[in-house]
């Protein structure tokens, strides 16, 4: 018996250069997103934002080669964050564009990975003074969130967070406040979440004086600073690479708001953990 005929052993080209047909996706060779993500962590927890920053850039170049798109959108991912940090609005901006394409191309919208990635895009629109821009994203990973994660997902209170952080700059201060006891309560439901929870407190601080101004917000600021500084010296939160960069985050507010003590401790205790953390990479 003969063997089947295969289609391009009786189709021609419709010319002499045309290949089409025997054309392939490249092969796909995926990063190790977990290694990935996990030495980035390391160089986050010792406070060394130049390694990170040349840590994912070598492995964006990585999954270009490897044709890893997958991997790719985890990379652009982190780096939206950590180009915020980093002051770079326009590469910030360039990741969040390149990640909210990719989305779209693996058809991903709808899924927890796509949330993530409208909340990070969403952030950096925030930071770099377009709020009014990335509140539609907040608003996008809302509907997915809150379909498909637990009320006691960490993911779901940081999402609140950062959507009463945008509802703050459009001057929307009643939202925000509702969207900060949203997180709240999210975070407190959160193993370990007191960090995150004291993060949300010294920010509704900051939107009580907005709102109010600060003479007539006084006494709620007090109580939020207190509550946030009971939650950072809880004896349950552990005093490691994560509780460095939430003590270092806490403590302008502190000091902003004529709490000078608590925030040296905080800097103190951040320099510390960061210095130890160095020792031990």
């Amino acid at each position: 018996m003969s063997e089947e005929l295969k289609k391009e052993d009786y189709v021609e080209p419709s010319c002499y250069c045309d290949t089409s047909m025997w054309q392939k996706e490249p092969p796909v060779k995926k990063i190790d997103s977990g290694r990935v993500i996990g030495k980035l962590d390391e160089y986050l927890y010792q406070n060394d934002y130049a390694k990170a920053e040349k840590h994912l850039d070598f492995w964006m170049g990585e999954a270009k080669l490897g044709n890893d798109k997958r991997g790719q959108l985890e990379i652009h991912n982190e780096l939206m964050g950590l180009k915020r940090k980093l002051g770079k609005g326009d590469e910030a901006r360039a990741n969040a564009v390149a990640a909210l394409n990719l989305v779209n191309e693996l058809e991903l919208d709808g899924t927890i990975t796509s949330a993530t990635v409208y909340i990070n895009a969403g952030t950096v629109l925030k930071a770099f003074g377009e709020a009014d821009k990335g509140l539609p994203y907040f608003e996008k990973a809302k509907v997915i969130y809150e379909k498909l994660l637990k009320d006691n997902d960490g993911r779901l209170g940081g999402l609140y967070n950062n959507m009463a952080l945008t509802l703050t700059d459009l001057k929307r201060y009643e939202d925000a406040l509702s969207y900060y006891e949203k997180a709240i309560e999210v975070m407190k439901r959160v193993e370990n979440g007191e960090g995150d929870t004291a993060i949300s407190y010294l920010n509704m601080a900051n939107c009580l004086e907005a709102k109010l101004g600060l003479e007539d917000a006084l006494t709620g600021i007090e109580e939020c600073i207190e509550t946030a500084w009971s939650l950072l010296n809880s004896d349950k939160l552990a005093k490691d690479g994560y509780y460095a960069f939430v003590a270092e985050k806490c403590a302008p507010t502190f000091e902003y708001y004529g709490y000078i003590g608590y925030a040296e401790e905080l800097k103190a205790a951040s320099d510390g953990i960061y210095a130890a953390e160095r020792e031990k990479g």
